[in-house]
């Protein structure tokens, strides 16, 4: 079983989605420092995906600091890197400014935005990392947003 939830969309790449869920889990604090990540081949078995792509997908989450290889235990979730607001707050530039290019595409006002953001904060925000209404729903599917 993996530490994290994903069904593999067609169609995008299994190598994006895989750095998404983890991050996501690691944001919802599903997955917290010191937990334990599967090997490669146990990444690539259980999403049926290329080896290859498994180990792409890991090599980039270390890379990023999010997980570590430890001697004699394996690959863990990392420690979260000591940064200052402004570091953190540079390092959202990009995204942010995608994610109001494309709120303003669609034609979505300010508060529309932050209705959205505060949204989707709480949902990460939740005990087990996703809304109650997902339970009624029958879906825990992360894959959707």
């Amino acid at each position: 079983m993996l530490p994290f939830r994903l069904h593999l969309k067609p169609g995008e790449s299994p190598y994006r989605q895989v750095i998404y869920a983890v991050k996501k889990a690691i944001a919802s604090r599903r997955m917290r420092p010191g937990d334990p990540f599967p090997s490669v081949r146990k990444l690539s078995q259980a999403l049926k995906i290329n080896p290859n792509t498994a180990h792409k997908a890991v090599a980039a989450l270390i890379a990023e600091g999010l997980l570590e290889v430890r001697p004699g235990i394996g690959t863990t979730v990392a420690e979260a890197q000591t940064m200052s607001t402004q570091e953190r707050r540079e390092l959202l530039n990009e995204p942010l400014e995608h994610l109001v290019v494309e709120a303003k595409r669609l034609g979505l006002s300010r508060s529309d935005l932050a209705a959205a953001l505060e949204e989707h904060w709480a949902l990460l925000s939740s005990p087990n990392g996703r809304d109650e209404s997902d339970d009624k729903k029958g879906t825990t599917d992360d894959s959707r947003d």
